[in-house]
């Protein structure tokens, strides 16, 4: 479960990256998965040596790849789900702001465990003009072990006309979801304060 967790947020990572750097209106979510997907890969293959030795250059990867691409205000609200409409705006602000550290310092860890894995993308499927949504198929392959199927779900701004992603499914696992769920019963229990707060803290 342990390994399946890693392999989730490390794809996510990449796909939030790819979604967002290479969309254009004229760019299709496969294509822009594929083509990032393999530059972010890359970048880190070729930066083994340098990571080994400064293990937090990854956090600069990150921040430099993937973040200014993840829409990961999108992602907050829907994490908080039933409990966004009783949030001020202030609490939203810093609920965003706990997510973003938590989701840097969560796709730099996981990114760590990258092994030079095969990643397969599913071939480009036809999207209808005004399709506002999409999701994209993508099999990890590790010698000895079994693959892994995973789906990007994604969804195209309505101003910029890029393709974004907010989750990811891997094995029948929405990340989304899961946190969704963790989340809504803390918040229940404790309240949003508190539980930014908490978030806030193991980020640092």
């Amino acid at each position: 479960m342990k390994q399946l967790l890693i392999l989730l947020v490390l794809l996510i990572g990449f796909m939030q990256n790819s979604v967002a750097t290479e969309a254009t209106a004229s760019v299709s979510p496969y294509q822009v998965i594929e083509v990032t997907g393999n530059k972010l890969f890359t970048r880190i293959a070729n930066n083994q040596e340098a990571l080994n030795k400064f293990p937090e250059l990854m956090r600069d990867i990150v921040e430099e790849e993937l973040m200014p691409s993840v829409d990961y205000q999108y992602a907050a609200f829907k994490i908080l789900g039933k409990h966004l409409k009783k949030t001020t705006a202030e609490q939203r602000v810093k609920f965003i702001t706990a997510m973003r550290a938590y989701l840097v310092r969560t796709y730099a860890n996981a990114l760590t465990q990258y092994q030079n894995q095969k990643v397969l993308f599913e071939p480009e499927a036809n999207l209808k003009a005004n399709a506002r949504s999409a999701s994209v198929d993508v099999k990890i392959v590790d010698t000895g072990k079994p693959d892994i199927k995973l789906t990007f779900q994604m969804r195209k701004d309505r101003k910029t006309h890029q393709w974004k992603a907010y989750d990811m499914i891997v094995e029948g696992i929405s990340l989304i979801s899961t946190k969704q769920s963790e989340f809504n019963r803390k918040i229940s229990d404790l309240g949003l304060d508190q539980v930014t707060i908490e978030l806030a803290s193991i980020t640092k």
